[in-house]
């Protein structure tokens, strides 16, 4: 696949024979993260889960930069990225991977020759065509031995299994290579919204815990400034991470710090620390807008109606924002009374069809009412809510959980024991009091009065509402 003498390792300068057929096994399972497939999707759903943002705008990452310790180190660090493409599953289908070698020296960017990458989760595949879309590029050619142990692209595919589900993947090795020539092959394989990059770095190396705090701050401006002059002393994986700010850079991508640590902060000591630092790059699609409110408040009318017999099921548009995975609530109201509302918690499907489906699900499911009949359809209300990821709250005591909360902003989750309820945001009109909020909200879910909250998980999340104008 690669052009002879592209690229050297061990010493030897040749084109590597097919190994087209072969599949990388995991290297550092049982070291850098779990090796027990169970054990491993818990710690991934933990961390994800506390790391979840509760922004809400449409799109997502087309570029992230993440750290690649163990997960005890790093982990936390990484899921504030990678927790950003929740919503791009089912979009995304190919992952361009790239990370620094750390055993195996190269000359330039060594794919692996094969044809697939095996983790405790199951099997990645290999996107042969986008490997051939590069292979007449002379700083590209194929080095097995520099993938076999190679920890910083492995420890990256369980978090992007986890958040995708299934895609191809492009896994690049990179050595002494310019700027230029990784920007080049970026922009070779830059694709649609099908195609997501992920850049494996750490930070500093072992500095005493402030001065690493100083550097790391400094390298983390220069990364939000797009300036590719940053060095291997502030970042091990500062060849790729180079060129992905120079093509970022040319494509006009915005940044953002996501998080910034390091191993003192994490699970080692002060005196020699390792920096860890997530960024997302995006396009900057904008906000949520009346428009996209009225957009789904059709798609729920809609629904309810072919649902009742009054004309065919809608059409999804063809609206990359409606693809993406959200969680939504739909209540309806008659003669302003509550008449149902049904959602969903965590995002587990395209946004339109959600919505859809939770409309019906209100509208004929809830078992607090009768199905709605024909004759109060034209009377009824509906008002679609869109939830951020949830985010563990985590709290001391019932006083800290308290004071933690924000009235009038957060929609709360309350989880024990397998009893799960929650209120959306406007339940805060009427339950104004943090403590008689979370007293109704343990009534809701028949949590008993003997189990104390510090047994109970409360995550919170963010809700952008809209609502029909009430029929006269």
């Amino acid at each position: 696949m690669g052009k002879a003498g592209a690229l050297a390792y061990d010493g030897t300068m040749k084109q590597e024979s097919d190994r087209s057929d072969q599949v990388r096994p995991p290297a550092v399972a049982g070291m850098f993260y779990p090796a027990d497939r169970e054990s491993l999707a818990r710690d991934l759903a933990d961390m994800i889960e506390e790391a979840g943002s509760t922004e809400l705008a449409p799109g997502f990452p087309k570029m992230l930069v993440v750290p690649h310790a163990g997960y005890i180190y790093s982990g936390a660090v990484a899921a504030s990225a990678y927790e950003r493409l929740r919503p791009a599953r089912a979009i995304v289908k190919r992952v361009v991977l790239l990370g620094p070698c750390h055993r195996v020296p190269v000359r330039g960017l060594a794919l692996p020759g094969a044809a697939a990458f095996d983790t405790p989760l199951g099997r990645v595949r290999i996107d042969a065509e986008a490997a051939r879309a590069i292979a007449g590029l002379a700083q590209v050619a194929e080095a097995p031995a520099a993938h076999a142990m190679e920890h910083s692209l492995e420890v990256q595919l369980p978090f992007l299994q986890a958040v995708l589900g299934e895609f191809a993947l492009l896994p690049l090795v990179a050595g002494e290579a310019a700027p230029g020539e990784v920007a080049e092959v970026l922009d070779r394989l830059w694709g649609g919204p099908e195609t997501v990059i992920v850049i494996s770095s750490d930070l500093s190396h072992y500095l005493a815990y402030e001065e690493a705090r100083r550097v790391d701050g400094a390298t983390a401006q220069a990364i939000l400034d797009f300036d590719s002059r940053v060095s291997h002393q502030q970042a091990c994986g500062a060849t790729p991470l180079a060129g992905a700010l120079l093509a970022a850079k040319q494509r006009g991508l915005r940044a953002s710090l996501l998080d910034l640590r390091n191993s003192g902060d994490t699970a080692g000591g002060r005196g020699r620390v390792v920096g860890y630092g997530a960024f997302a790059f995006e396009d900057g699609t904008g906000a949520y807008g009346e428009a996209h409110g009225n957009r789904l408040l059709g798609l729920a009318r809609g629904a309810i109606g072919a649902a009742l017999g009054f004309g065919p099921l809608p059409r999804i548009p063809a609206e990359p924002w409606l693809g993406e995975w959200r969680a939504s609530f739909v209540s309806l109201a008659l003669d302003g009374a509550l008449r149902g509302c049904i959602g969903s918690l965590e995002s587990r499907r395209p946004l339109g069809e959600d919505i859809m489906a939770n409309a019906c699900a209100a509208a004929l499911e809830d078992p607090r009412f009768a199905p709605l009949a024909r004759e109060e359809f034209a009377r009824t209300q509906i008002e679609v809510s869109l939830l951020s990821a949830t985010r563990r709250i985590l709290f001391e005591d019932h006083g800290d959980l308290l004071r933690q909360l924000k009235p009038g902003e957060d929609g709360i989750i309350i989880d024990a024991e397998g009893r799960r309820a929650t209120f959306l945001p406007q339940v805060w009109e009427s339950l104004r009091e943090p403590e008689q909020f979370v007293a109704q909200l343990r009534q809701k879910a028949g949590i008993p009065k003997s189990l104390g909250t510090s047994r109970c998980k409360v995550m919170r999340y963010r809700a952008l509402k809209w609502s029909e104008t009430r029929p006269e």
